[in-house]
């Protein structure tokens, strides 16, 4: 058994329009993936975020997007690799400024929505990152998706020089493969709290969880992530870092 981490995803809000529950989540999660400007975000709401994590003692993780404010992220984009590691070098930036000046620093980076579904199917978008990673701080962990079989990801990884956290998420459906499922598709996001709360007890106890085919699939995970903007995921998180805890 294997004690993972608890991440979840924050600082979503944009001006005066509000995004996820934050102030609610904070003190149960290890990690905040606090958004970069880019998909969600302000200056204010990062600086307030970073501010938040470090009165609860969080890790603070950069999650960095494609430029896509109107579509959360979530839609590809056609960025070469080069505009890929551009962008990731420009909201790292962003966010460690706020780190430095609430007193703390970057501890991993994790991207967000279609950038981190196309890197995990893309290897020239994943070194892409890497690379960026490298040149920002090569002592950053990465997080990215667990899936079935992750040596093509810690064989990129090695070549530049970058450690990996491996992800898995409570409140995601995934295929035969260890891909999330579209979000388009009938369960890819689970609203249920008491699956949840045993999909992410699956995964710390190193249980495989049925994939959409009806395979059984068997991720490891450094961390697990909750959905902040998915309010059955928010609802359910004390309970998960009771659970974990517990384990």
């Amino acid at each position: 058994m294997h004690k993972p981490t608890l991440n979840c995803d924050m600082g979503e809000s944009f001006g005066a329009w509000t995004m996820g529950m934050d102030e609610a989540v904070m003190p149960h999660v290890d990690c905040a993936n606090i958004a970069c400007g880019f998909h969600a975000s302000d200056p204010g709401i990062m600086r307030r975020t970073v501010a938040l994590a470090v009165q609860h003692g969080v890790r603070i993780g950069a999650h960095p997007s494609y430029p896509d404010l109107a579509g959360f992220g979530r839609r590809s984009m056609a960025c070469s690799a080069q505009e890929v590691e551009d962008l990731l070098l420009y909201q790292l930036g962003a966010l460690q400024a706020m780190c430095r000046a609430e007193g703390t620093a970057l501890s991993y980076v994790k991207p967000h929505g279609a950038l981190y579904n196309d890197m995990m199917r893309q290897p020239e978008l994943l070194r892409a990152v890497m690379r960026a990673l490298k040149a920002f701080d090569a002592k950053l962990p990465l997080m990215l998706l667990a899936r079935r079989d992750n040596r093509q990801a810690e064989a990129l990884a090695a070549e530049q020089g970058i450690s990996l956290w491996f992800e898995a998420f409570a409140d995601r459906g995934y295929d035969a493969e260890g891909y999330l499922l579209p979000r388009s598709q009938p369960g890819a996001v689970h609203h249920d709290a008491e699956r949840i709360l045993a999909q992410a007890l699956g995964f710390a106890r190193g249980e495989p969880l049925t994939a959409s085919d009806g395979s059984a699939l068997q991720l490891r995970a450094d961390s697990l992530c909750v959905h902040g903007d998915n309010a059955d995921s928010v609802a359910v998180v004390a309970r998960i870092r009771a659970a974990l805890d517990a384990l």
